[in-house]
């Protein structure tokens, strides 16, 4: 058997754009366009870049929240996608999601003991005394007093209900856990809170972990590799250590310089990238980062670059998608 959990080769996800008098389709939005990577079993792979650039896409993807345009998604060797609906429910229980809004992915209608029971009540797990002694223990589990299961979302800070939405992902202890940007929405001091939490809870119930973010020192926290995505694509994909001192991709180095230092002896040169991130509807030729690259050169604007493999100064392997990796 595979040492990978999860593997994704070639996933895209176009969204048809429609129009016109008759609502025909005139056109696709790329928002993924050829992703490949793996996630091997207890390990946590950071997937970053701004905001627009196919990240969210990409971790609803896998768990067929939408339905791929084109690709594979192997969970424990199965390619999920080729599974009808009645197939997937029990594979549901091994993957579940951390959402980036912690209230708008709550129930305001439902007891957070009844939004943290539900995932038991629907793979018919337990009796009703048996279900809620779980929900006690999974509230405790995740810092919540259990003398609060009757109450709601609403009366619950930002990062309360964060915990909330974990205890509810961890219900089934699943083997796979996406958490897309659960950390973006809260203040810094608590961020580190639920950033610990998370780790704690890998290490006890033996999780994979794919973590989603747009902030770089929010990543290297949590990650063991790190997939840096831009206009749909994943550019350089690395050991955490590794991309951070030895950033290989004209944007992975850029992202790194914006961020800053806790030290104001320390004099950090900023890159500024020059332009606007293109249209995901309308992507450039070539690399999709040319319009912006500071190293630009005329076969970055006609010619695509794949994913490559480069061994780097420690010896790990180290993939960039870059006509001129190296040369810097």
């Amino acid at each position: 058997m595979s040492d990978y959990l999860l593997k994704v080769e070639n996933l895209k996800m176009h969204f048809p754009i429609h129009g016109g008098i008759f609502w025909r389709q005139i056109g696709k939005v790329f928002a993924v366009d050829g992703v490949s990577f793996a996630v091997k079993q207890g390990e946590t792979v950071g997937l970053v870049g701004e905001s627009g650039c196919g990240k969210t896409t990409v971790g609803r993807s896998i768990l067929k929240l939408y339905t791929p345009t084109h690709g594979k998604v192997y969970f424990e060797g199965k390619n999920i996608l080729e599974l009808k609906r009645k197939d997937m429910q029990p594979l549901r229980r091994n993957m579940q999601m951390i959402f980036q809004d912690p209230f708008e992915s709550l129930d305001a209608r439902l007891t957070i003991g009844d939004i943290i029971e539900e995932p038991f009540l629907i793979h018919s797990i337990g009796n009703s005394e048996e279900r809620i002694k779980n929900v006690k223990k999974l509230l405790n589990r995740v810092g919540i007093s259990q003398n609060a299961i009757n109450n709601f979302p609403h009366e619950f800070s930002g990062g309360q209900r964060q915990r909330i939405g974990i205890a509810r992902a961890i219900a089934l202890n699943p083997k796979l856990i996406i958490c897309d940007e659960p950390v973006s929405a809260l203040d810094v001091s608590i961020q580190s809170q639920i950033l610990n939490l998370l780790l704690e809870l890998q290490e006890e119930m033996k999780l994979t972990m794919m973590f989603i973010a747009h902030d770089l020192a929010v990543v290297k926290h949590i990650s063991d590799h790190i997939a840096v995505m831009y206009l749909g694509k994943i550019v350089e994909y690395a050991n955490a250590d590794d991309l951070y001192s030895q950033p290989l991709h004209p944007y992975t180095r850029a992202l790194i310089s914006a961020i800053p230092v806790p030290d104001p002896s320390v004099k950090k040169k900023r890159q500024i990238l020059s332009g606007e991130v293109p249209s995901p509807k309308d992507p450039p030729p070539g690399c999709s980062f040319h319009t912006r690259c500071p190293i630009v050169i005329d076969r970055c604007k006609i010619e695509d670059p794949f994913l490559r493999n480069m061994k780097n100064t420690s010896g790990n392997d180290h993939q960039v998608a870059c006509h001129r990796a190296g040369e810097q």
